[in-house]
C-alpha cells in the first residue's frame, strides 16, 4: 500500500525544513519542552539525546529565536549550526578541526552580517579568541546551538567534536549539541556527565500536557483532514490524539506519519473508529516502521552488520508483548550490555524507548525497562485489533513488563562482528532510490528523479555535491522544488 499525503505541509518532516514564518505557525512546545528550551538558552553545556524525529531540532531552533539576532532583546546571541556536511563525515584530527572553525565563523557572518570578521581559525583556540571578540563588540554571551552533531553510525570523528565542544566552551561561550542514543565515542577528555548537562528529549507519558501538544499539533497540520467532526464523545480528539502518541513513543515525526496513515484509514468514513486506529497502526507498523530498518542499515557505517539482530530482538520483543497485550519488557542487565548496539538501533528508530535503567525482575536479578511502540505491537495481537480494554490499559500506564532472562531465545542470540573502518554506503546510493516508497515516503517523482539523472546526478553523493545555483539553474526546478529536493536528500543521508 504506498502511503498518501493530504496536506501540504505533513511530509515537512524536519524542524530546519520550515521557513522562519511557518516555523513558529506549525510547532508547539509544552511546559517541559520550555524548560529544555530555557537551558539552551542558559549557561553551561548541554546535550540534548534522543531518537530521531523527536523533536531536538525544533527544541535548538525555538532556543535560537529567543536570542540575538532573530530577538533583539535577547540576552545572549544564538547561532544555530547545522552539522550536516558531507566533508565533517569524512575527516578527523587537525582537518576535521579546520572545517569546523571555517563552518562555525560562515554562519557567524551570516547570521550576524553587521560583524566584521577578518580572521581566519585553523584551530580551536583560534576560534575562541573569534567568538570572544564577537561577543565582546555586542556585549553579550555566546550561545552555539549544534545540531546533528552526532549519531549511531558516524563515531568516528565524534571525540574531535567533543574535544571542541569542551575546549569551547567557558563563561562567554555556551556549547549545546544534539545526539542520538548510541552515541559512546566522546573521546578520553570528555566526560559526559562532568562536562555537559544530558537532557533527554522523550517526552513523559503521565505529564499533564502530553494529550495537549498532540491535539495542538493535529490542529496544525491537519485542520481539514482531521477536523472536529471526525471524532465522537465516545473517541474524541483528545483520546485519539493520546494514543496516538503514545503509540509512537512521543515522537513527533512518527506521529504525523501516524496522522497521514489514520486519513487512509478512514477513507471518507464519517467519524474515527478504534477498527481505524488498529488499522492505521499495522499500515505503519508495515509501511513506515519495518522499512526504517532498511532505510538505515546504509546509513550506519562500520554497524550495518547489527541491523539484522536488531530485527530479530524486535520481532522477539513485539511477538512476546503482543501475546500478552503488554506494552514493555524488561531485558536482563546482562543480556542487555551484550547486545548494547542493537538495542540502540532500536531506540534510535523509535520501535522502544528506555524508560528504567535497572528494575528488579521477578525471576532475580535486575534489568532494564524499555517500553514498545503500539504499532508493531498491534500486528501480533489477537486477531490483530486494539480493544477499548487494550486502550484502557495502555493508558493507564499499568502494563506488566515481559521479562527476558538467561532462559530466553534473547540470551542465546549472537551477534556480528561491526564492520572494519567502513564508508557509508548511503553516499553510493544511485539516485533512483530517492523515489518515493515505503523506505522514502517523503522521496521524489519519477520525473524530477529522471530530471536529476539526465543531468548527471547519479548518485546521492552527486547531489549533495552538486551546488544550490547549478540545481536551481536547471528550468524544471523552482525555489520550492528545490526546497523538496534539498530535504529529500537530507532525509536520506542525515535522518
Amino acid at each position: 500500500m504506498e502511503y498518501e499525503v493530504y496536506e501540504d505541509n505533513s511530509l515537512v518532516l524536519a524542524a530546519e525544513d520550515f521557513d522562519s514564518s511557518e516555523f513558529s505557525e506549525y510547532h508547539y512546545f509544552t511546559s517541559q519542552d520550555k524548560k529544555c528550551i530555557s537551558k539552551l538558552r542558559a549557561h553551561g553545556p548541554v546535550l540534548l539525546k534522543g531518537a530521531r524525529g523527536c523533536g531536538k531540532s525544533a527544541l535548538m531552533i525555538e532556543a535560537s529565536i529567543g536570542l540575538y539576532p532573530r530577538s533583539a532583546e535577547g540576552t545572549a546571541v544564538g547561532i544555530y549550526v547545522s552539522l550536516r556536511h558531507l566533508d565533517l563525515l569524512r575527516t578527523s584530527g587537525s582537518k576535521y578541526i579546520e572545517l569546523f572553525c571555517k563552518l562555525v565563523i560562515g554562519e557567524i557572518q551570516k547570521q550576524l552580517p553587521e560583524i566584521e570578521i577578518y580572521e581566519v581559525a585553523y584551530t580551536v583556540s583560534e576560534l575562541q579568541q573569534i567568538l570572544i571578540q564577537v561577543s565582546s563588540k555586542l556585549s553579550k554571551r555566546i550561545v552555539l546551538l549544534f545540531d546533528d552533531a552526532a549519531h549511531i553510525g558516524r563515531e568516528t570523528s565524534l571525540s574531535d567534536f567533543f574535544d571542541i565542544f569542551r575546549t569551547l566552551s567557558n563563561n562567554t561561550i555556551s556549547c549545546k549539541a544534539s545526539i542520538y542514543p548510541g552515541v559512546t565515542k566522546f573521546g578520553t577528555r570528555f566526560d559526559v556527565y562532568n562536562d555537559a548537562t544530558v537532557i533527554d528529549v522523550n517526552r513523559s507519558e503521565t505529564a499533564s500536557d502530553y494529550a495537549e501538544l498532540f491535539v495542538e499539533v493535529l490542529n496544525r497540520r491537519f485542520s481539514t483532514s482531521l477536523d472536529d467532526s471526525k471524532f465522537t464523545k465516545n473517541l474524541t480528539k483528545s483520546d485519539v490524539c493520546k494514543l496516538m502518541g503514545v503509540a509512537v513513543l512521543g515522537n513527533m515525526r512518527s506521529f504525523i506519519y501516524s496522522c497521514n496513515q489514520l486519513i487512509t484509514s478512514i477513507n471518507g468514513s464519517s467519524s474515527v473508529t478504534i477498527t481505524h486506529i488498529s488499522e492505521s497502526f499495522k499500515q505503519l507498523a508495515s509501511n513506515y516502521f519495518w522499512p526504517l530498518l532498511e532505510e538505515i542499515e546504509p546509513k550506519l557505517g562500520v554497524y550495518e552488520p547489527m541491523v539484522t539482530p536488531a530485527q530479530e530482538i524486535a520481532e522477539i520483543f513485539f511477538e512476546k508483548a503482543g501475546e500478552k497485550s503488554e506494552r514493555s519488557v524488561l531485558v536482563l542487565r546482562e543480556i542487555g550490555q551484550r547486545l548494547n548496539k542493537p538495542l540502540e538501533i532500536l531506540e534510535y528508530v523509535g520501535f522502544i524507548a528506555r524508560k528504567e535503567v535497572s528494575r528488579a525482575m521477578k525471576s532475580r536479578g535486575r534489568g532494564t525497562r524499555y517500553v514498545l511502540n503500539l504499532c508493531n505491537i498491534t500486528e501480533y495481537l489477537e486477531h490483530g485489533r486494539i480493544n477499548t480494554v487494550m486502550q484502557d490499559k495502555w493508558l493507564s500506564f499499568k502494563d506488566d513488563a515481559v521479562e527476558f532472562h538467561r532462559g530466553s531465545e534473547l540470551y542465546k542470540l549472537e551477534l556480528p562482528e561491526p564492520l572494519p573502518e567502513h564508508e557509508l554506503d548511503i553516499l553510493n546510493k544511485e539516485i533512483h532510490i530517492l523515489k518515493k516508497s515505503n523506505a522514502y515516503p517523503y522521496g521524489l517523482t519519477d520525473y524530477m528523479v529522471g530530471l536529476l539523472d539526465q543531468n548527471g546526478i547519479k548518485t546521492l553523493e552527486d547531489l549533495v555535491n552538486t551546488p544550490d545555483d547549478v540545481l536551481l539553474g536547471y528550468p524544471q526546478i523552482g525555489p520550492q522544488t528545490f526546497k523538496r529536493v534539498r530535504s529529500t536528500v537530507n532525509q536520506a543521508i542525515w535522518m
